[in-house]
């Protein structure tokens, strides 16, 4: 690429959304988890409930962007938790992600023990 031609050109394309085949026909016992990032706390948890309806998955991980770093709701179908560092944590470095993956490790072991998936 010369600079002489001027500013690059970028295309974008869709692409297909992959968790309808994950969850229907690839792996439809699977412990899936996906992510829903918003900017509206109006519509986040809105959102995370239509993705399970969907697409039929045990878990999304919701955010916004503003506060992505020190919150997060897990909504399941059947229930709602948000995840939140208090300032302590905030102000001692730590990442939010060290409660979130403990407590999707413990959500997926209950599903494990649940649908002797274990075994």
């Amino acid at each position: 690429m010369q600079s002489g031609d001027g500013p690059p050109t970028i295309s974008l394309q869709l692409v297909p959304k992959m968790l309808s085949p994950l969850t229907s026909v690839w792996s439809p016992k699977a412990f899936v988890v996906s992510f829903k990032l918003e900017t509206d706390p109006k519509i986040l948890v809105k959102k995370a409930k239509a993705a399970l309806d969907k697409y039929h998955h045990k878990l999304v991980i919701g955010n916004l962007l503003h506060s992505r770093k020190f919150e997060v709701v897990l909504v399941s179908p059947d229930s709602e938790e948000t995840i939140k560092l208090n300032e302590k944590d905030k102000v001692a470095g730590v990442e939010i992600e060290k409660y979130l993956v403990a407590e999707v490790v413990r959500r997926h072991q209950m599903f494990q023990s649940q649908n002797n998936n274990g075994k």
